[in-house]
């Protein structure tokens, strides 16, 4: 049954919509938390610690922190893989007879294509710099979340590459929200103007969240 579901065009869409939905819950409260960092070190590195310790002492330390980890692992993985199969199956089904006469691809599509690359490459790098410190090396202090945060915006390739993921991240969350509830049946003629006006929203905020941080060191508001 799985196995039929996820062969399917719109099971393949439907796992797109319910993984991005996961995604989009998670990236709501990252942002929240990274918006602490305004209120001082003590705040800001005090969340990171708490993150940590959720649920002890039935849990172990940091075992909610893995188990958000895996669901989104999880999620990343399926949601790019039904993407490209999805991908692959349209070019498949293009006449050949219309390759060199117009684009079948719209330009959602197209932001769609191109901005999950573009933050599917921000993901590595962003791990590699806040998580282990790899491409952090000189200023990484493990446990030190508030500087090291203020190390990367302090470099300008940090700021490139944060200010472009998060323009990518918006116009993938305007398109994808949408796109999600049209496959999950929560699309109709009186319901089409708010859902898009949500998912409007919902892009402007996040994105204004997530570069308010950069923003913030780049002029001194955060040192």
């Amino acid at each position: 049954m799985a196995r039929t579901v996820w062969d399917s065009s719109l099971g393949k869409k439907t796992v797109m919509a319910v993984s991005g939905l996961i995604m989009l819950a998670y990236l709501v409260v990252h942002m929240l938390g990274n918006l602490k960092i305004f209120f001082g070190s003590d705040e800001f590195n005090g969340y990171a610690h708490w993150l940590r310790t959720l649920g002890e002492p039935f849990l172990h330390h940091e075992w909610a922190l893995w188990t958000v980890r895996v669901v989104l692992v999880a999620a990343v993985v399926a949601h790019a893989t039904a993407a490209y199969q999805l991908s692959r199956r349209d070019i498949r089904a293009r006449p050949t007879r219309y390759a060199h006469k117009k684009r079948r691809a719209s330009y959602a599509t197209r932001t769609m294509r191109w901005g999950g690359i573009i933050l599917g490459l921000f993901i590595v790098w962003h791990i590699l710099d806040l998580t282990t410190g790899t491409v952090h090396p000189d200023g990484f202090e493990a446990g030190h979340p508030y500087q090291n945060v203020i190390d990367t915006f302090s470099t300008w390739y940090g700021n490139v590459i944060y200010l472009v993921a998060m323009l990518a991240l918006g116009l993938h969350i305007r398109h994808g929200f949408w796109s999600a509830a049209q496959t999950l049946g929560a699309g109709s003629r009186t319901r089409d103007r708010a859902l898009k006006t949500v998912a409007d929203v919902l892009a402007l905020l996040l994105t204004a969240g997530f570069i308010a941080v950069p923003v913030g060191v780049m002029t001194g508001v955060v040192n």
